[in-house]
């Protein structure tokens, strides 16, 4: 988990979604980056064309924190029950058995190890607080992600 906190650090609020259409099958990723002191946002989507819900989750966390470009406070803002649980519970356990987890008394590789490797270094560089938000509920920010993922993939589709 990163560092103290630190003060000087910016803050930014960072909402992200994951699509897919099938599961496996063709998935859209989407980012919102807010500033609140300047009122600067950043939006990007992306596409994938035989990917999962959960992978597409993963990508937009790591696709919105390699968007700053220095060490930064971040507010992650998630539907996903995965990326939550995977960063503030997991990734510790799974480091500490070498990216495998428990599966009844066996060790089993962590599924999209890569991508928990990736967010692992990117809490190394950012102090990242997770908040879980509803899912199409009415988040305007989420809902706006939702819709960035789905038409991200739509588009290739």
């Amino acid at each position: 988990m990163p560092k103290g906190s630190n003060s000087h650090q910016p803050q930014v609020q960072l909402f992200t979604d994951g699509a897919c259409s099938g599961n496996p099958g063709p998935g859209g990723w989407a980012f919102i980056l807010r500033h609140p002191s300047s009122g600067k946002e950043l939006e990007r989507s992306g596409y994938e064309s035989n990917t999962t819900n959960n992978r597409m989750e993963l990508v937009a966390v790591i696709k919105g924190l390699e968007a700053l470009n220095r060490p930064t406070t971040v507010q992650l803002m998630t539907d996903s029950a995965y990326v939550g649980k995977g960063i503030s519970e997991w990734i510790p356990k799974w480091k500490a058995n070498g990216w495998q987890r428990r599966e009844g008394k066996k060790l089993t590789p962590v599924k999209n190890v890569e991508l928990w490797q990736t967010i692992d270094e990117l809490l190394d560089e950012h102090q990242v607080e997770v908040v879980k938000v509803a899912g199409h509920s009415g988040h305007p920010e989420n809902e706006r992600c939702d819709e960035l993922a789905v038409a991200a993939y739509k588009r290739h589709h």
